[in-house]
């Protein structure tokens, strides 16, 4: 039993099944056990790999996207670029150095990474040493933005519940034989679903959502959000845990494996456009890259490359833009403030 374990089941003995949201509040974020607080959980030794860390390719794309919504923004002289959840900060050093074609773009750029993990701003001083951290979005400059959140919608805490025979349950986390259970307690909360089946609540998710929409409403700019998930919202249970690059339980090792679920575009969107900006038409991340250039600079690269490092290169490609990959279960849509044309590729004829 590991020591969140431990704490969390004298908090159920005490107050009674806990909810999910909270659940997964406290295995990824609490403060002294908590998944991200304590570890770096990316590539080979970790949990899982992300995009970034698969490719330099990868950031270098979104590098070119953010250059190109600079000059939608009319090259403003200062701008924020801002990243939600960024990992070890590879991401950022990639965009970084595609921004540094620029002398103007690069010297315009005001890095702000928003983080709660002290591992991970660790990890991030290292690479991008002239960031300025922030613990949530409210403290973000006032100025024009540009926002890239890459897998960071999927680790952020929903609720589920069921309909079983007419009846409403929220499904809760109890203690069953001493150990960490999903369980199912009566709820008042009202479905639109027909039958039975699972719901996801995605509020958290959605608040964060609308509050950016805001911001980038009000100060102008452009966000490109990144995730896996559905387009179009649907019932279903879509939780998940991983550690050492395999699937496990929620309810296993609670701090020690990472818990994410799909992300419903479709409510995200609703959340982004209700504080008026404008949410692009949602594309595959597959379509995106190559829509980018990921082929040209992928042989690009390849010309100077041999051996394992090429085949490597090509397997990273084929990895993050086939269809049977992550090309096709990531998807990518652009968030843009008002007045702002959809950048490219999105809208894109």
């Amino acid at each position: 039993m590991t020591a969140l374990e431990r704490i969390i089941t004298g908090m159920i003995e005490s107050d009674g099944p806990m909810p999910l949201d909270r659940y997964m509040a406290l295995c990824l974020g609490h403060p002294e056990h908590g998944y991200y607080m304590t570890r770096d959980p990316f590539g080979r030794a970790g949990d899982f790999t992300t995009a970034p860390e698969i490719s330099q390719v990868f950031g270098e794309l979104i590098g070119v996207w953010c250059m190109n919504v600079w000059h939608l923004l009319q090259k403003p002289r200062h701008f924020a670029l801002v990243e939600l959840g960024p990992g070890r900060g590879t991401l950022m050093a990639d965009v970084l150095r595609v921004l540094r074609k620029d002398e103007a773009c690069r010297k315009a750029a005001e890095v702000h990474f928003v983080e709660t993990s002290p591992v991970l701003r660790e990890a991030q001083r290292r690479l991008v040493p002239d960031a300025t951290w922030h613990s949530g979005i409210a403290s973000l400059p006032a100025r024009p933005t540009i926002l890239i959140a890459n897998e960071f919608f999927d680790a952020l805490p929903i609720q589920q519940f069921e309909r079983r025979e007419g009846r409403v349950f929220e499904r809760c986390v109890g203690v069953t034989e001493g150990r960490l259970s999903i369980g199912l307690v009566p709820s008042a909360m009202p479905l639109a679903l027909h039958g039975d089946g699972v719901v996801e609540d995605s509020s958290i998710r959605d608040a964060l959502a609308a509050a950016l929409g805001n911001h980038l409403n009000t100060v102008g700019g452009a966000g490109l959000i990144i995730d896996y998930g559905h387009a179009k919202s649907a019932t279903g249970d879509t939780l998940q845990a991983m550690k050492s690059h395999k699937f496990v339980s929620i309810t296993e090792a609670p701090g020690e494996a990472d818990i994410t679920s799909h992300v419903d575009f479709q409510s995200l969107s609703r959340a982004f456009a209700k504080e008026g900006a404008t949410v692009s038409e949602l594309m595959t991340q597959g379509d995106f890259l190559t829509a980018m250039g990921i082929n040209e600079r992928t042989e690009a690269l390849l010309r100077t490359l041999e051996g394992e490092k090429r085949q490597s290169l090509m397997a990273a490609t084929e990895r993050l833009a086939h269809p049977g990959q992550m090309g096709h279960l990531f998807k990518v849509t652009a968030v843009t403030g008002a007045g702002l044309a959809p950048p490219y590729p999105f809208g894109a004829a």
